[in-house]
């Protein structure tokens, strides 16, 4: 019988390419995303290459209901999960003061609430059949505070902090947890935040490597994996320097973009 895993923001991007990875090597999936469409299409796209068993499950991760409707769905299809990648995640670019709230809100809900929800309602079997995979997708964000993205950086470090202590208290488990902390990657992340024309373009980095990466740091049972130096430079940063100082290069950097966005909205509208 071929393992079963749970991929959020499976539609498109890391998502996709994580479960595509996973058809590749015969897991059945449960592919969640709010986007009906997109998701859609991705099964079809992965029937075309494989003959692995593809649920689909649309599902608005920032309702507080979500990780149960999920759980409510797997458990209907008589499933039990082996693997879990909570995937799913967006952005609030602008200054913490003038960001809508609602949009706070529901990244707050899917980062952090349905995330460790989802692993809540998920774990106990784990243990009990001996095995299982955690995955959670963090950012290099999760290393430094983030001005003009405070909300974003701060849940992505809450991921980081979560997984770690998890993966410490799975120890002497069959039970791994990772926590994959990427960089810039070629998804709709950007665009969707407001802020898809950055200043620093150099390291983005296709989103089937990060999967890659991922995958293969969850199954050697490493706790904490960034893809590529920079990324790992980036990490490195705080234990050379204060946090206010980098504080400081991130509110720096940021500030540049939001003046280049707005500049962009003023001329659009001339």
């Amino acid at each position: 019988m071929a393992d079963n895993a749970l991929v959020t923001g499976a539609a498109g991007g890391i998502g996709f390419e994580f479960c595509k990875l996973l058809a590749s090597k015969g897991y059945d999936l449960v592919m969640v995303d709010m986007d009906a469409n997109g998701l859609e299409k991705s099964r079809q796209a992965l029937k075309n290459e494989s003959d692995v068993n593809i649920e689909i499950f649309v599902q608005d991760l920032s309702a507080e209901s979500a990780a149960t409707s999920i759980i409510d769905f797997v458990t209907d299809q008589g499933l039990e999960i082996d693997l879990i990648f909570n995937n799913a995640g967006f952005g609030n670019f602008g200054y913490f003061a003038e960001s809508s709230w609602v949009k706070d809100r529901a990244m707050l809900q899917v980062h952090m609430i349905t995330a460790t929800q989802l692993i809540k309602l998920l774990l106990p079997g784990m243990i009990s059949r001996g095995k299982g995979y955690i995955l959670n997708n963090a950012s290099v964000a999760a290393f430094v505070p983030g001005p003009l993205m405070s909300t974003y950086h701060a849940s992505k470090s809450y991921l980081l902090n979560f997984t770690q202590a998890l993966a410490n208290e799975m120890k002497g488990t069959n039970i791994k947890a990772t926590v994959i902390c990427p960089g810039m990657t070629k998804t709709n992340f950007a665009k969707a935040n407001g802020n898809d024309d950055p200043n620093i373009k150099f390291n983005i980095m296709d989103s089937d490597f990060v999967a890659e990466y991922a995958f293969n740091a969850l199954m050697k049972g490493k706790v904490v994996a960034v893809p590529g130096f920079w990324n790992k430079l980036s990490a490195f940063l705080p234990r050379l320097l204060s946090r206010d100082t980098v504080a400081n290069m991130v509110g720096n950097i940021q500030r540049k973009n939001h003046a280049k966005r707005a500049d962009e909205k003023a001329n659009k509208t001339l």
